[in-house]
């Protein structure tokens, strides 16, 4: 199987990386299912998809609501018959020192950068294990890598999705499920997590260095075709996506 014709779902999709590797994947011949907060956004990304003669559909998810990763997985397998991929994108990045203690953000980060992940986990590990090939891919961060002052709680969501895709990675192999696994690390990409940074003085130097170095979020969205174009028998499972000007 190559991208053309999969059945794809993606959280986070109504900006950033996830739009743009809606656009990519629908482009290529995809079938995509997106799935984020803003209606308007996402009705205006398909249309956009639409226009240019790709697939797509979308629901209104909230990923820290199990029911309504579960709901978006249905409505790919109701509308499209079935389910290839689940790009696990949704994430935010209010980045503080730990000592600002901004802890109602600290909930949020491990509401939706972990548990929302595991909540696209469990929407899709039945069909996969059943169907015994599936692939999911999910958005972690140079973050999840390397630890950065400033980026403590946020790296350890980040930190903990990469563990658990390689987990899901040996035990799918170990049990003859067939599921691949892909874990992103994107350094500087120019995307509205730094929208939700609320500490002053951080989010006054993330901007100027972003700025300075970032690149844009269609770099991510061709790994992502990449790694989905691969045959069934081959897993690309890490990928660290650096501006060429970023140390």
């Amino acid at each position: 199987m190559t991208v053309k014709n999969k059945v794809i779902v993606i959280t986070g999709a109504s900006s950033g990386i996830g739009e743009a590797s809606a656009k990519l994947l629908a482009k290529n011949g995809a079938k995509v299912v997106l799935g984020a907060r803003r209606e308007a956004r996402l009705q205006e990304i398909v249309t956009d998809i639409e226009a240019a003669g790709g697939t797509a559909a979308y629901q209104v998810t909230d990923v820290t609501k199990q029911a309504d990763v579960d709901g978006l997985v249905k409505l790919a397998q109701t509308k499209f018959g079935g389910l290839d991929v689940i790009f696990n994108n949704a994430g935010i990045m209010p980045s503080s020192p730990i000592s600002a203690l901004h802890t109602d953000e600290w909930d949020a980060m491990i509401d939706i950068n972990l548990k929302g992940v595991l909540h696209g986990v469990a929407a899709v590990m039945p069909i996969f294990t059943t169907q015994k090939h599936g692939q999911i891919i999910t958005t972690s961060s140079v973050a999840g890598i390397k630890s950065f002052a400033g980026a403590g709680v946020y790296g350890a969501t980040k930190f903990a999705v990469r563990n658990l895709m390689e987990v899901i990675r040996l035990e799918s192999a170990e049990e003859g499920t067939n599921i691949r696994t892909a874990s992103l690390y994107p350094a500087a990409i120019n995307t509205e997590l730094l929208h939700t940074i609320t500490d002053k003085d951080t989010k006054q130097g993330m901007d100027a260095f972003y700025k300075q170095v970032g690149i844009s979020p269609s770099a991510v969205a061709n790994v992502v075709n990449f790694a989905v174009d691969q045959p069934e028998d081959v897993n690309v499972n890490e990928f660290t996506i650096y501006p060429t000007k970023q140390a």
